[in-house]
């Protein structure tokens, strides 16, 4: 997959609706998200990713992509996304599995909003 359908494959799992995570997210992904219970197993990330916002514009700046093996990429990234006057900023990471020609599937994905120091 070169990095322009890398982007947008991840673009849309930011503003796609559940069908296409259902599709789009491996039955043996793992994801940590910044509600609890945090860390999700299969189909438990499944439904975590259907049940969050779908976002109605997302930018994705600070782009990293590492393809450490043949079928496996992995991508970070910073992550800004808006929905009528909600906004949500994140720092991610996410990596893909090759299935078959055309079709790769996330098997990992972390969200960490930035931290903020209190003093």
């Amino acid at each position: 997959m070169d990095d322009d359908r890398i982007w947008s494959f991840e673009e849309s799992l930011w503003t796609a609706d559940a069908a296409h995570y259902e599709e789009s997210v491996d039955d043996e992904c793992l994801m940590v998200l910044p509600t609890p219970p945090f860390v999700f197993t299969g189909a438990q990330a499944i439904e975590a990713v259907k049940n969050t916002p779908r976002w109605d514009k997302v930018s994705l700046t600070d782009r990293q992509v590492a393809r450490p093996q043949e079928g496996l990429i992995v991508v970070a990234y910073k992550a800004e996304a808006h929905k009528g006057g909600e906004a949500y900023l994140a720092y991610c990471t996410s990596t893909y599995r090759w299935i078959e020609h055309g079709v790769w599937t996330v098997v990992q994905h972390q969200q960490t909003p930035p931290l903020t120091s209190k003093g």
